[in-house]
């Protein structure tokens, strides 16, 4: 099994595509499939076909009791298999949170809801706590067509960011970009994060050069590589707000 990685905007989010032998279930008539099948992990949004989720991340009141995300299939003919699941931060599957329903099939031209719940210990209440959702499509097959011959079939993993925030923050979320502090350590940026959130830096460039994207979590600091021969200079980046949209762009000096 061959894990080929690359990353994609909106922070230590990241792709894979997993090529692999496998059977896969036939819709709703449980026919085993045998088929070469490739797993490929992209960012949210129109993510497999018609599939698309609400939003691009979801933010979790501590005290909620649920939170709702929709999934919408705009395909006109095309039947998929959802399958979802919580990591926590170092992407572990864990049981945390319970998503129902788990596993369903989302028909052509409709939305289905998922229920997100979270069943686990009491969390830190001075900073955020970040899970992954993950959510795997995979798109039906003609029975007929996949018995004579091998079958390419691809399964598109989203997996997007949950941010599990305590209720009595004294902070707003929209003012953690003011609250980064930015310097340098040999060939190194440093970014501090004195907010109780979790923040992530996109479009970042120094000099004319870009820098990589990065998030840096809560009440801690963040290191990325600066350039070669960059040692001072006006940064440039913007951050993500609550809705997965970008900031308004900032500017910070490097010496």
């Amino acid at each position: 099994m061959l894990f080929p990685q690359f990353e994609y905007r909106d922070g230590l989010s990241y792709s894979e595509v997993s090529v692999f032998y496998s059977y896969f279930l036939q819709f709703e008539k449980a026919v085993a499939v045998i088929g070469l099948g490739v797993l490929l992990m992209l960012p949210p949004a129109t993510w497999a076909g018609g599939i698309a989720l609400g939003s691009t991340r979801v933010i979790y009141p501590a005290d909620a009791r649920q939170v709702s995300l929709s999934v919408n299939n705009s395909d006109e003919h095309n039947r998929y298999l959802i399958q979802t699941w919580v990591e926590n931060e170092s992407g572990e599957k864990t049981e945390d949170f319970i998503v129902t329903p788990p596993l369903f099939v989302s028909k052509p031209k409709s939305e289905n809801t998922l229920r997100i719940m979270y069943s686990g210990e009491k969390l830190p209440q001075d900073r955020e706590t970040l899970y992954w959702l993950n959510n795997k499509a995979i798109p039906s097959i003609n029975k007929d067509e996949a018995s004579d011959n091998n079958t390419l079939q691809i399964a598109v993993l989203a997996r997007i960011k949950i941010f599990v925030r305590p209720a009595g923050l004294k902070e707003k979320s929209a003012d953690a970009p003011s609250m980064l502090k930015f310097s340098r350590s040999g060939d190194s940026l440093n970014i501090n994060n004195g907010s109780p959130f979790y923040v992530t830096l996109v479009n970042m460039s120094i000099g004319g050069r870009n820098v990589a994207t990065t998030m840096v979590p809560p009440k801690t600091s963040a290191h990325v590589s600066l350039p070669k021969g960059v040692t001072s200079g006006t940064l440039n980046y913007q951050t993500i707000n609550d809705y997965g949209a970008n900031t308004p762009a900032a500017r910070a000096q490097i010496n």
